[in-house]
């Protein structure tokens, strides 16, 4: 089994976030893809984020694709962290070939996470573009860092049985939508 693991708080959830979600389906040949809606990001204020279960409902009706499951699986085991819950789910799921997925956005803070090095060696990693990302990506400290990990993008079929760390950045289509702007009225 081939799980794509896609995590953020979907406050709302938007057509962007369908569009990486089919973009990492399609490219990296994944059988399901996991949004993973979280209880709080420890980089942003979270004091206005409505409840988790509301989320999560948001989520389940917006995602309208069987191969999506919607899960609020952190909070059922207490991670606040991704690298935590990647360790809980590579320990309970050991035949299962997962890929960590984000948007180009992410990757350029990516180095503001906790443990990001972890997680960059746990499993291998699919970045999808998004507005203004590319062009900014070689500035990338996780890049840097990593630049030997990086794979061509022909590649991508490849990925969820590539040995850690391996990442990838896929072009395609790309969504300006954002759930900061959704939520400020901005679209």
């Amino acid at each position: 089994m081939r799980i794509g693991l896609f995590g953020g708080s979907f406050n709302p959830p938007h057509e962007g976030h369908l569009l990486v979600s089919r973009i990492a389906l399609a490219r990296l040949g994944l059988d399901r893809l996991w949004w993973l809606v979280t209880p709080g990001n420890p980089l942003k204020d979270t004091s206005a984020l409505p409840p988790l279960a509301s989320r999560i409902e948001a989520a389940r009706r917006f995602a309208r694709d069987p191969r999506i499951v919607v899960t609020g699986i952190e909070a059922d085991i207490g991670a606040r962290y991704t690298a935590d819950t990647l360790d809980y789910l590579r320990a309970r799921c050991p035949g299962v070939r997962f890929v960590w997925i984000m948007g180009g956005d992410n990757l350029l803070q990516f180095h503001r996470w906790r443990d990001w090095e972890a997680i960059l060696r746990a499993m291998p990693v699919a970045v999808i573009d998004r507005p203004g990302a590319a062009i900014r990506v070689a500035s990338a400290k996780a890049v840097q860092r990593f630049a030997g990990a990086m794979r061509p993008e022909r590649e991508a079929r490849l990925l969820p049985d590539a040995k850690p760390p391996a990442v990838i950045y896929l072009h395609g289509p790309r969504s300006a939508a954002s759930s900061t702007a959704l939520r400020q009225g901005g679209g």
